[in-house]
């Protein structure tokens, strides 16, 4: 498996010489350096962890802003402070892509949950709230799982089977189709499956 932690730049698109408009996601992905290589024989399972976004005062206790585990396969070999790349992901159509979906704040169940709204007119007070939870006193509470008003947003969501449009190693930047979950400038994580 392979794996780079980069940063969202935003959306553009590419017109293909067919007349076809393409929208992808461009994130910029520096090379990735290895912090930490965890083995069978030390951790009880073999994985690397990466390290993205240089801190600008490093501590001896951290160096990066971020840090991300990646699991491998028995059979690789890799060495702390070795770096990955886009170069790896020269031959890869199709990735795994992770992000931290926008935060909404406090919102009501038609925005969270896509309730249909009550009547507006002939003296009704139902318009926005979410109406019956069918509760009575059996069981006497509210079943778990109800939808109903809360916090929204700020969740890890997971996109797979994402296509690599466009990569540019020189630049650090890759375009994968279509909307990602996050803000611009937000951490992306890009996770390659690579199949012996």
């Amino acid at each position: 498996m392979l794996g780079i932690l980069g940063k969202k730049l935003g959306m553009t698109r590419i017109i293909q010489d067919d007349g076809r408009v393409i929208p992808i996601t461009v994130v910029q992905c520096e090379p990735n350096e290895i912090t930490q290589v965890k083995t069978m024989e030390k951790d009880g399972y073999p994985a690397i962890v990466l390290g993205f976004s240089k801190l600008k005062k490093p501590k001896k206790t951290r160096q990066f802003q971020f840090l991300r585990e990646v699991r491998i396969d028995e059979g690789e070999e890799y060495k702390k402070g070795d770096s990955i790349g886009l170069n790896k992901f020269n031959e890869i159509k199709k990735v795994e892509v992770t992000g931290t979906s926008k935060g909404k704040g406090f919102q009501g169940v038609i925005k969270r949950h896509n309730f249909s709204r009550g009547p507006e007119t002939h003296g009704s007070h139902h318009h926005r709230e979410p109406g019956s939870i069918g509760a009575c006193a059996k069981p006497g509470r509210v079943a778990k799982g109800k939808k109903l008003p809360g916090h929204m947003g700020t969740e890890k969501k997971t996109l797979k089977n994402v296509e690599i449009v466009y990569l540019d190693v020189k630049n650090n930047l890759i375009g994968l189709k279509g909307p990602l979950p996050g803000a611009n400038k937000g951490l992306i994580f890009i996770k390659a499956h690579i199949k012996n």
